[in-house]
């Protein structure tokens, strides 16, 4: 007795659902997680590794099927069956990767918020939380009320990003400078420049970015956080360290003939090391150290 083909497909679709999510969920191509947001990210990862698994299996495993099944026989030189006119099979596969993308759609959203990407970065506490630096300046910004009888106070507009959640305290501030080819960090707590970015393990990091010429885009994938830094248009990128060692910072903009150079390290610091790094490299702290130095009179 012949099996039934809705069976049999059933069973393979069965198959090929579990196949993928096997796959997703025990098949790890991600590097070291470290930072807050990588295992939300991770998360949103496993789910479209297992949806492009279900669907390279399908697609390839019905291809090799046609080709053993319905391959030309030695002889036969006839026209095959002209099949037409399937609703039923027109539906499902217009239904399914409708579904598939408006899920993916929905679940990324809710990704993107949990890791701050829909805070409001330019609300009116969010101006008075950002001091107004040149690395927040941009050609375009927003007015914010002023006492009657003054001009309206000029604030910087941020146009993007990932921000800090609400209450969150202890944030580092960082100001980072993309140009053709490198970054440049910018500590305005110790008043230190520097080709790394040094941060301490566990502390919220804010890093406020602009570009001097061309499209960059900052990515650590350690990290799991990738942002373009676009000229006039200051961006916000907060993330939380969780594991002290050294990681790269890759360009991830095609933005001229030595992109492929354009690479740092972000070196995190267990939070006694970075007090010392601080101490050590900051000429606020050195000049106060010279001038306790020298002798008097």
């Amino acid at each position: 007795m012949p099996i039934p083909s809705s069976l049999v497909t059933l069973l393979v679709g069965m198959a090929l659902v579990l196949s993928g999510l096997w796959v997703g969920y025990n098949v790890n191509l991600l590097p070291l997680d470290a930072s807050a947001n990588a295992p939300v990210y991770d998360s949103l990862f496993r789910v479209l590794f297992s949806i492009g698994t279900i669907l390279f299996l399908g697609i390839v495993g019905l291809v090799v099927f046609s080709l053993i099944r319905f391959r030309r026989r030695s002889g036969d030189h006839t026209d095959g069956l002209a099949i037409e006119g399937n609703l039923l099979l027109e539906i499902v596969w217009t239904a399914i990767p409708a579904i598939v993308v408006l899920f993916v759609g929905i679940y990324s959203y809710d990704i993107y918020e949990r890791m701050g990407g829909m805070s409001s970065l330019n609300d009116h506490s969010a101006m008075h939380r950002m001091p107004a630096m040149e690395t927040m300046e941009a050609s375009v910004t927003t007015a914010e009320p002023a006492p009657e009888g003054m001009a309206p106070v000029k604030a910087p507009r941020v146009w993007g990003g990932i921000g800090t959640t609400a209450g969150e305290a202890n944030v580092l501030p960082v100001e980072v400078t993309a140009m053709q080819f490198a970054f440049i960090f910018h500590y305005p707590e110790g008043d230190i420049t520097s080709g790394e970015l040094h941060v301490p393990n566990g502390r919220p990091v804010e890093l406020r970015m602009k570009a001097n010429d061309v499209i960059h885009a900052f990515w650590v994938p350690q990290f799991r956080l990738k942002q373009d830094v676009i000229p006039g248009q200051p961006t916000v990128l907060t993330f939380t360290p969780t594991k002290a060692g050294s990681y790269p910072i890759i360009c991830a903009e095609l933005c001229g003939p030595y992109h492929g150079g354009m690479r740092s390290t972000v070196v995190v610091h267990e939070p006694d090391a970075y007090d010392a790094w601080l101490q050590k490299n900051s000429p606020v702290a050195a000049t106060v150290a010279s001038a306790a130095g020298t002798p008097t009179a």
